[in-house]
């Protein structure tokens, strides 16, 4: 791969923040009065950033009408979901494996990594520090950094442009089809990763240049071209 820089999402693909992000969603509902949802449930609804998070939780299902919601309602539901999210220690999220050793083989190798997620940007800081990553990133964009989030182009592109790289010099590095579809977009190579949070839907049908079952196949695939 004649690439130097791989864009890589964060919840699903690098960490696995289910765990607190379930615990902040279910105080959310708890304080608003609703019934919590077992994990595995929540698990389904992670991916779009914190906004749609609180959405599916309110209603309940993956797919929001426009309205079964009104704007006041969520504001408020998604302000108490963040600062129950800001509370929690974070102590539940855990790296996935060979992901910490695997991005410092790839940084040693030459190539500029960035981060890309959906997360509020408020969030992403203080859990980069907990994992010592905070200096592998040469850009880190949260889901509010610009007007639009993945599966838009513009958060891919803007990296590009910001580190003097082209979209083909690129790759985008995820588990979810918010992922693929905004590699895609921005006509940059995709790798797709198969365990984290991606709807139930096999990654490998948003055909992705190539798929992987575990971090430590696609790092070893990137170093190998």
């Amino acid at each position: 791969m004649d690439k130097q820089l791989l864009i890589f999402d964060f919840d699903g693909t690098l960490i696995d923040s289910v765990p607190d992000l379930a615990d902040a969603t279910n105080a959310m509902l708890t304080t608003l009065g609703k019934q919590p949802y077992p994990i595995d449930t929540i698990r389904n609804w992670v991916g779009n950033g914190s906004r749609m998070l609180v959405e599916r939780a309110l209603v309940g299902k993956i797919e929001v009408l426009e309205e079964e919601l009104t704007q006041e309602e969520t504001d408020h539901a998604e302000q108490v979901f963040f600062d129950a999210y800001k509370n929690l220690s974070g102590s539940k999220t855990v790296a996935y494996p060979d992901v910490d050793s695997g991005l410092k083989k790839l940084q040693a190798a030459g190539f500029k990594l960035a981060l890309v997620t959906n997360k509020p940007i408020r969030f992403v800081p203080k859990i980069l520090q907990s994992f010592g990553w905070q200096d592998l990133f040469s850009e880190v964009l949260g889901g509010d950094s610009l007007p639009v989030k993945k599966p838009d182009p513009a958060p891919l592109l803007h990296v590009c442009e910001a580190l003097g790289l082209t979209p083909v010099q690129a790759v985008m590095i995820g588990d979810s089809r918010n992922d693929i579809l905004a590699g895609q977009n921005a006509n940059m190579d995709t790798l797709g990763l198969s365990y984290g949070y991606n709807y139930g839907q096999d990654i490998r049908e948003l055909n992705p240049t190539a798929a992987f079952d575990s971090f430590a196949a696609l790092v070893e695939y990137i170093l190998k071209d």
